[in-house]
């Protein structure tokens, strides 16, 4: 017992806190990501805004080294995600064995197309739930939005000396 609590628990430290302008970035990035998207979402009257670009603004701003915040990623897993997520809504279902499938499929063509972007993967879950969805949701509000939060992450992740994002585009 006490071996599965001391696994439970783990055995590693807290992180670092990020610096201060780490912390900015992430503040600016993603209000300004967010804030972007919402205002054209508004003035052009499409639905561009969806919950899992929140969690995309936490890794491209807050985490924008790690392999899930770069462009491709960003970009091709939401793709991916919400293309499983149509094809669910219109040929499969939505129930939610459908739903959980859907959700599993979309991580697995992640990685397969090597995609993973941890948000995307409730892109199934938002075309399944909405339930309504067309195939011009892969132009808006998916690919409009993440180019869009991509370019913002292009300005703001490398202001300063020695920024470098992405590190990598294909």
């Amino acid at each position: 017992m006490e071996r599965i609590l001391n696994k439970v628990r783990g055995n590693g430290t807290l992180p670092a806190r990020p610096g201060l302008w780490q912390i900015l970035n992430g503040l600016i990035g993603g209000a300004l990501g967010i804030g972007l998207v919402a205002t054209l979402a508004e003035l052009q009257h499409l639905p561009l805004l969806m919950a899992p670009f929140g969690a995309t603004c936490v890794l491209l701003f807050a985490a924008p080294d790690t392999p899930l915040a770069q462009p491709r990623n960003v970009i091709g897993g939401h793709l991916v995600s919400s293309l499983v997520g149509l094809l669910f809504l219109k040929y499969v279902g939505t129930s939610p064995l459908e739903m959980g499938l859907a959700v599993g499929l979309a991580i697995a063509l992640m990685q397969l197309t090597r995609t993973l972007h941890a948000p995307a993967g409730a892109d199934p879950l938002v075309v399944l739930m909405a339930g309504k969805a067309s195939w011009g949701f892969l132009i808006a509000p998916v690919l409009v939005s993440a180019v869009l939060l991509v370019l913002i992450a292009l300005v703001v992740n490398n202001v300063g000396q020695g920024k470098q994002w992405p590190r990598y585009w294909m």
